[in-house]
């Protein structure tokens, strides 16, 4: 499968500095729901770091208030964003520059000051107008670029910001300011791709002949997603294998035909982790710290694990089997679900955190009430407890049944606490079968979509758990593994300096 046949995987050191734009609709800490907000966060400063200029424009949503002072200081005092029959008016306002990179937000009220991202917290779906949200969004940071700095690159992200390059190679494609302007695009997952009724595109201003199966139309929907797959300059994605998998019908959510035509500029780039944050040496949510040279701490993790879980005289030799996910079937949660019981025949146990689809919710409560001396559960999101599981679990459970990149599995290497996953996207990138003969590798792997698959990657990890020598020199392994943001910033370097060659 063809992914990008140019090498753009580091620029060479005496590159010029570039200015690149971030368009995103997270970033943490200001608002964040998943992994694209500790992206943002983390390639930001890391390119900064590297001597590029960075600027970041977000919404400026009820959460990201709490992190500005409370009077808003304004770069542009107003800027009109037409739609049809009436306007609207953002301001942009002054986020600051923090750790080198400088912070904007998309000031709009009406359309962001909500309590929710992209729809209620009550659970009462997406917000009916997030296609005018968004495209405000995106239009603003255009018409923002021409007076606080255009960029040489715009990288954006996902459906909510994949309006930019449509709108500048359409809407803007004579605006003698912006016409140089690169554009990336970066798709985390593809099934989120931001479908809205045909009439979407009079509501944004954009002509009728872009309505097409070639350009923004998808099943007689306006698809922001893939208005960006086929007007961005270049597209990556959040680990090689994941690059791979979006251009086949079973990953690419209808749109693998449009990955296949954009398979010359399209390149998979592992997202990269924080060990700022995600370092058992320092770790300030843990009972105790410890590193591959001194691994005494990990009991200490282990015992304050078991005890936030409620799970009582739990031998030194038990394994125990944490899992951090969102509860859903795309987490490969129903192979769990199926050989539940397999599981708890074995001398192990399992601690469960994480909230999601109600079928999922109930069956980890069911689980935990049948099983209480093996199996514990707690519904909800909690940071500080993430942290605990990853470093007091001995096994780490992640089987998605796809996963464009997923970080658990690289925290879990860290950590000393061995993964077992499904291969696909980044788990397949990140995580090499142990083979005790060699001392190699450093955890285990299941391939198709079969429970039973599971249970004996599971029963492998089981297996090297009891040999002690061999599970020392497993954790070894994976603890020094280097996933660091360094590699990926070059590589995305890399992909800016194709795109302004390409570009003249």
């Amino acid at each position: 499968m063809a992914v990008s046949g140019i090498d753009v995987t580091a620029p060479a050191e005496e590159s010029l500095p570039v200015h690149i734009v971030f368009a995103a609709s997270e970033c943490a800490p200001f608002a964040e729901t998943g992994g694209l907000g500790e992206v943002v966060a983390a390639l930001a400063p890391e390119l900064a770091k590297l001597g590029h200029a960075v600027t970041v424009y977000l919404p400026l949503y009820k959460s990201a208030r709490a992190f500005l002072p409370e009077e808003l200081k304004f770069a542009v005092r107003s800027i009109t964003i037409p739609f049809p029959y009436y306007n609207r008016f953002a301001g942009i306002v002054d986020g600051g520059v923090r750790d080198g990179v400088q912070y904007y937000f998309v000031d709009c009220p009406e359309l962001f000051d909500r309590d929710g991202l992209y729809g209620a917290k009550t659970g009462a779906g997406d917000y009916g107008d997030n296609a005018e949200r968004f495209g405000l969004f995106c239009r603003a940071v255009l018409e923002a670029a021409k007076q606080l700095g255009v960029p040489d690159i715009f990288h954006v992200y996902d459906w909510q910001a994949a309006l930019l390059p449509v709108l500048l190679r359409s809407v803007y494609y004579f605006d003698p300011a912006l016409r140089s302007a690169g554009t990336v695009l970066t798709v985390h997952n593809a099934g989120y791709q931001g479908w809205f009724p045909g009439k979407t595109i009079e509501q944004l201003l954009l002509p009728w002949d872009m309505f097409t199966s070639d350009k923004l139309e998808q099943d007689n929907n306006f698809n922001f997603l893939k208005g960006g797959l086929v007007y961005s300059d270049f597209v990556t994605t959040v680990s090689p294998t994941y690059a791979r998998e979006v251009q086949t019908p079973e990953f690419g959510a209808g749109l693998d035909a449009a990955f296949r035509r954009r398979s010359g500029d399209l390149k998979g780039i592992l997202t990269g982790v924080d060990y700022g944050k995600w370092n058992p040496a320092h770790d300030s949510n843990l009972a105790a710290h410890y590193s591959s040279e001194d691994l005494a701490g990990k009991l200490e993790c282990r015992r304050d694990l078991l005890h936030a879980f409620g799970l009582t005289n739990v031998a030194d030799s038990t394994p125990v089997i944490g899992m951090v996910s969102r509860f859903a079937t795309q987490k490969g949660l129903d192979f769990v679900a199926q050989i539940a019981d397999q599981i708890a025949e074995r001398e192990l146990v399992v601690v469960a955190l994480g909230d999601g689809e109600p079928y999922y919710e109930n069956f980890f409560r069911s689980w935990a009430q049948r099983r209480p001396n093996q199996v514990a559960v707690q519904i909800k999101y909690d940071d500080a407890l993430t942290h605990k599981v990853e470093a007091g679990s001995d096994i780490f459970l992640m089987p998605s049944r796809y996963e464009p990149c997923g970080l658990n599995q690289m925290y879990s290497l860290k950590y000393g606490t061995v993964p077992v996953v499904r291969a696909t996207g980044g788990l397949e990138d990140t995580v090499e079968e142990w083979n005790a003969e060699t001392g190699t590798g450093t955890g285990f792997k299941f391939y198709g979509y079969d429970a039973q698959e599971l249970m004996r990657a599971i029963d492998r990890a089981l297996t090297a758990f009891q040999d002690k020598f061999g599970l020392r020199k497993l954790m070894h392994n994976g603890m020094a593994k280097d996933y660091s943001w360094d590699g990926p910033a070059r590589e995305y370097v890399g992909v800016y300096e194709e795109v302004l060659r390409r570009r003249g």
